[in-house]
């Protein structure tokens, strides 16, 4: 990495022989990686986050009565009534809860249901 500053710098008018011409083609090279840094943190990170973030949005919107949720908490339920901004959920037979609509993480799936029935079984 040092040498090829030192080719760079050399090769960019780093020798001494150009007054200022090479100043500017340097602070150009020096600015490459922070670039580079920058498109790859895009990738690996703001990319996906608004992936899931549309993903998110779009289950919220699409949430019906009857639909078994989890919540960022954990809590399973069954979705009872949709308000605005809130959800109420049933988790058990005499059991209802009121949540933030934010809070619903995802959609139970059949592979869930047979996971937690196996475990009710040991």
């Amino acid at each position: 990495m040092v040498m090829q500053s030192i080719v760079m710098a050399q090769l960019f008018g780093g020798g001494g022989g150009a007054a200022g011409g090479g100043g500017t083609a340097a602070t150009l090279l020096s600015l490459v990686p922070f670039a580079l840094i920058f498109v790859i943190f895009y990738f690996l990170v703001i990319l996906p986050q608004q992936k899931r973030s549309k993903q998110q949005k779009a289950l919220l919107e699409a949430l019906k009565k009857g639909d078994k949720v989890v919540t960022a908490s954990g809590i399973w339920g069954t979705v009872t009534n949709l308000g605005k901004d809130t959800v109420t959920l049933q988790i058990s037979d005499n059991t209802k809860i009121r949540i933030q609509r934010d809070q619903i993480s995802r959609l139970r799936g059949g592979d869930d249901e047979e996971k937690d029935k196996d475990k009710d079984k040991d």
